[in-house]
């Protein structure tokens, strides 16, 4: 038997005998051989490259940051594979500059994608784009059901408003709950729609009707006149629990530290160090923690087996939904 025929036999070109063949294929069961990706890359001096498309965060510290510490975290470890990351960033307001990025990620034709769809219109058409092109792509952060994606790396958005919803209605006897979007176009926004459908749900299905609850969104926080619009809101609606529905929880820190509001329970995402000192004051009860870094890692990881190792990924792939308290927060090593 000799090394050619096992050759074709493994990557299935030519013509061999079907009795050779099975011998062939129970000897490699048998052995439980793996092929060697990192040579047969090294063989064919080809590397791949993945593109990242996310939002552009506001500062240093902001939470888009860290889903590309764990994407640095992956290329660095597949370096002897020649892995490339082209990392592109659109405004996280402007639904305009999500579509332009995305264009410059068809034209560089990459071998993969990663992608945050925060549009949902636009990431539908980006899509189009990539499976014309036959390049596949992963969602982090929150997804578009059906769309053809070779996986996810997130939380479960509506899970996460369901757990929310939970925890306020736990914290609150009496009062009234105020449900608020720091975001634009929020019917493009998929990841916050779907935590305030869950949001809504909990009560719903539990059938509590002790506590009713209001919507507001907020495109604005350039000046303070949304704190005196809320604030006034949480006085004639009797407002007791605040839930936002994404990282920028800290905007109601502020306010309450301004105007004194402190019999509110507030809960929101992510560890953000604005989110975290307010969570260590008291002023906010609760974070939901979604492990950012550990999406990018494993978004990166996911495009690898699936585009250089020939595998099959799983489509879902859930992160935990972490309950961040003031008496816990230490206990999380980012914030050690």
């Amino acid at each position: 038997m000799s090394i050619g025929t096992v050759d074709r036999v493994l990557h299935n070109r030519g013509e061999v005998a079907e009795s050779t063949k099975k011998k062939i294929l129970k000897i490699i069961e048998e052995l439980d051989y793996q092929p060697n990706f990192l040579a047969s890359t090294l063989a064919s001096k080809k590397s791949a490259v993945f593109a990242t498309l996310f939002p552009e965060p506001p500062s240093a510290e902001g939470y888009w940051n860290k889903p590309f510490i764990g994407v640095k975290k992956r290329i660095s470890e597949l370096k002897p594979y020649g892995i490339q990351i082209e990392h592109f960033t659109f405004n996280q307001p402007d639904s305009k500059s999500f579509a332009a990025e995305a264009k410059k990620i068809v034209e560089l034709q990459p071998d993969g994608v990663v992608l945050a769809p925060f549009f949902k219109k636009e990431s539908v058409h980006f899509i189009e784009q990539l499976k014309e092109n036959n390049i596949p792509f992963v969602f982090i952060d929150s997804e578009i059901k059906n769309a053809g994606h070779l996986s996810y790396i997130g939380q479960n958005s509506y899970q996460s408003g369901f757990v929310s919803a939970k925890l306020l209605d736990l914290s609150l006897r009496t009062g009234n709950i105020m449900v608020i979007h720091f975001a634009k176009e929020m019917d493009n926004q998929n990841h916050l729609v779907q935590r305030e459908i869950g949001f809504y749900d909990w009560f719903q299905v539990s059938n509590k009707e002790k506590h009713e609850i209001f919507t507001t969104e907020i495109a604005d926080t350039d000046t303070d006149l949304w704190m005196e619009k809320i604030k006034k809101e949480i006085t004639e609606k009797n407002i007791r629990g605040i839930f936002v529905t994404n990282s920028k929880v800290f905007y109601v820190g502020r306010m309450v530290e301004k105007y004194g509001l402190s019999d509110l329970k507030i809960i929101g995402h992510d560890l953000l160090k604005e989110n975290t000192d307010f969570l260590k004051k008291g002023i906010v009860q609760f974070l939901i923690c979604q492990r950012p870094e550990e999406q990018g890692y494993n978004a990166i990881n996911k495009l690898f087996r699936n585009v250089v190792q020939k595998r099959k990924v799983s489509e879902e792939n859930y992160t935990s939904i972490d309950i961040v308290i003031k008496e816990n927060i230490d206990y999380y090593k980012e914030f050690k």
